[in-house]
């Protein structure tokens, strides 16, 4: 089985892939991880990762993986260019690795020019031409950061999970403190999201291809008409970052 890791801020992704078998996880700490790669009693002979951590954290979580499992970890690291798609920061290091596989991989899917939006804890837009060079993209709180702040900077507002479920089964002005975050936070999102489509309109030629990613993803899909949810975007691109015979 080969162990594919996507090391975010928060979270670490996981997932085993294997002939006959896909398994997948996520977990809160690299203690965590380790427990819950050991359970699914797989035997893992090699590992790629991408992070966003420091790295010295990444250092750390590398070296820990290699002494757990006895196997060398493939990095994925900045490029200016990578299988048909040029960088667009002026300092290419400092595009978020995650966002550049999700941006690499968006592209070898669509054959073409295409916008990558990725709906998690940040929300980030990403766009590529034709000709396969990064325009460049944008970045904003998600919906997780959004009710963070109302929470810590608003001393009233206050509700449990329950409650910020129980929000979203509409949209209409909230007649509690949890359907107002709740619903507001998503029109937020609803609407940044809108802005991206009708930007990806001027900016890129007809038959584009628009793709969503990140864990509120499906709370958006129908904003943009035709767009795809690709859940593993970010491990495609690893995938292409670093093969692994």
């Amino acid at each position: 089985m080969i162990l594919e890791l996507d090391c975010g801020n928060t979270f670490i992704k996981w997932r085993l892939l294997g002939a006959a078998a896909r398994l997948a996880g996520v977990a809160e700490s690299v203690e965590q991880l380790l427990v819950q790669v050991r359970e699914q009693g797989q035997r893992i002979r090699a590992c790629r990762l991408v992070s966003v951590r420091s790295d010295e954290e990444t250092a750390v979580l590398i070296a820990q993986l290699e002494s757990a499992f006895a196997v060398r970890c493939h990095v994925a690291r900045p490029a200016m260019a990578l299988a048909g798609v040029r960088n667009g920061y002026e300092q290419y290091q400092r595009l978020g690795l995650d966002r550049w596989l999700a941006v690499v991989a968006a592209y070898q899917l669509a054959g073409g020019a295409c916008a990558v939006i990725d709906l998690g804890t940040a929300v980030t837009a990403d766009y590529v031409a034709a000709d396969g060079e990064h325009m460049g993209g944008f970045i904003c709180p998600g919906g997780p950061l959004l009710r963070t702040q109302l929470i810590t900077h608003t001393r009233r507002t206050r509700y449990d999970a329950a409650e910020a479920e129980q929000a979203l089964g509409n949209l209409s002005p909230g007649r509690s403190t949890a359907e107002a975050v709740e619903r507001g936070c998503l029109l937020m999102l609803r609407g940044f999201v809108a802005g991206q489509a009708a930007m990806a309109t001027q900016m890129l030629p007809a038959g584009h291809k628009v793709f969503l990613t990140g864990g509120d993803a499906a709370l958006v899909q129908d904003v943009i008409a035709g767009a795809t949810i690709v859940p593993d975007l970010v491990f495609i691109g690893l995938a292409i970052a670093c093969p692994i015979d």
